[in-house]
């Protein structure tokens, strides 16, 4: 599918083609698959109302699921009375072993991570997503790598 005839595209049908990806994305930034799931809930529900105002509706859902996800840390930051392991995705070791160094970085920097390497999006990309500039979102990606070199073996 083009990206034109993605944007043109009605409620339902964007719903059944980018509710798993935005799943993917949210549980990546989240941990938890019962919050990726909410923040993908949310964001067809704040997006259906004025669905066809949205001129680019894939990079408006996207980033409905990158600023909840950024809530739900800030949610957690608040509330440090009651820690939660973070979910492993897989069962085999050496994805949970990048997990669970991948959830103890700062959140953008994890964002950062997650969006180019998982989401495949550029730098660039990211920075007009995150209203950073790509430089310092190169730098946060930077600082990721470097951290997630020397905590795996």
């Amino acid at each position: 599918m083009t990206a034109a005839a993605d944007e043109r595209i009605g409620f339902e049908d964007a719903y059944a083609v980018h509710r798993v990806p935005l799943l993917r994305l949210a549980l990546l930034l989240t941990g938890s698959r019962d919050q990726a799931e909410d923040v993908v809930q949310a964001a067809f529900t704040t997006a259906y109302p004025r669905w066809d105002d949205i001129d680019e509706p894939r990079a408006y859902l996207r980033r409905a699921v990158v600023n909840a996800s950024t809530d739900v840390h800030r949610r957690r930051a608040k509330d440090r009375r009651l820690p939660r392991e973070p979910e492993p995705v897989t069962a085999i070791p050496e994805v949970d072993e990048t997990w669970a160094v991948l959830v103890r970085l700062p959140v953008r920097q994890r964002t950062v991570v997650v969006l180019h390497f998982y989401e495949d999006q550029s730098l660039a990309d990211i920075g007009r997503l995150l209203g950073r500039p790509a430089a310092t979102v190169r730098s946060d990606l930077r600082r990721a790598l470097s951290t997630l070199r020397s905590q795996l073996p």
